[in-house]
């Protein structure tokens, strides 16, 4: 690997985390991924965390693996693997750079003495106080960029344009409880048909479509919180491929990752 001396730790293994650790990964960078026990990851297919659940995940040819101890995961980095394991908190390994992808719309408990280079995605963090850059990942022209005072732009609650829909594509739960789902990635249903549960309550598409995405089945949610998504386009490779933002904050992460090095 290009830079096999410069760990980067990325915390959180969801659509946007993957999209880093893919220009990561791809540009040369030895990565370890960690995760909650238990991910929230909506698009389990392009995933890191998904294998947590799986032990392994080919996503874009590049391959994850499960570790369940820092050491087998410095190994693994070592390989040109990405490793992701089971950490709430920082590992205790050695590591260049953090990069906070959780995408919690606030700071969680990142600091910029966490690494030599911190780095955090969206709305929640100021550049030069609690990190180092901020990547922007509200879509529109600032989409990706690279922000090394102040911070991103507020979070909108309005999800990106797909096929002419935009809010209405997005699946949230009807209440709070545990979910249960009737019907799986990559079907495609018509617009009113039952999808779920959760805690007894049924769950409808909004609109006809592919399945895109669905949160794990038997996950603790909140009322109103983002569970699927819905792709009117009815595409069955995008499943299966890293969306667009998650690409274009990754460049980010790469540019603020690359220009520290330089």
């Amino acid at each position: 690997m290009l830079f096999a001396e410069s760990l980067i730790v990325i915390r959180g293994g969801g659509d946007l985390g993957t999209g880093v650790a893919y220009r990561l990964h791809r540009a040369g960078f030895p990565l370890l991924v960690c995760e909650l026990e238990e991910p929230l990851a909506v698009r389990r297919m392009v995933a890191v965390a998904t294998a947590l659940a799986y032990g392994r995940i080919e996503i874009e040819g590049m391959q994850v693996r499960r570790v369940d101890a820092t050491a087998e995961a410095a190994e693994l980095a070592a390989t040109g693997l990405v490793p992701v394991m089971v950490s709430p908190q920082l590992p205790t390994i050695n590591f260049d750079g953090v990069v906070d992808a959780r995408m919690a719309k606030r700071n969680l408990d990142t600091t910029i003495e966490d690494a030599q280079l911190v780095v955090a995605l969206g709305p929640g963090f100021t550049a030069g106080v609690d990190c180092h850059a901020v990547i922007e990942t509200s879509r529109g022209p600032h989409l990706g960029r690279v922000i090394y005072q102040g911070g991103a732009e507020p979070n909108t609650g309005i999800p990106g344009e797909a096929g002419g829909k935009s809010a209405e594509r997005v699946l949230r739960a009807p209440a709070t409880g545990a979910i249960e789902w009737d019907q799986d990635i990559g079907d495609v249903v018509e617009e009113e048909r039952l999808l779920g549960r959760v805690a007894g309550v049924p769950l409808r598409a909004p609109i006809g479509g592919l399945i895109r995405g669905l949160i794990s089945g038997g996950s603790t949610v909140a009322a109103g919180q983002k569970v699927g998504d819905i792709d009117p386009r009815s595409d069955p490779g995008s499943i299966h491929e890293i969306s667009d933002k998650a690409l274009a904050v990754g460049g980010g992460v790469l540019e603020a990752v690359l220009a520290w090095l330089n």
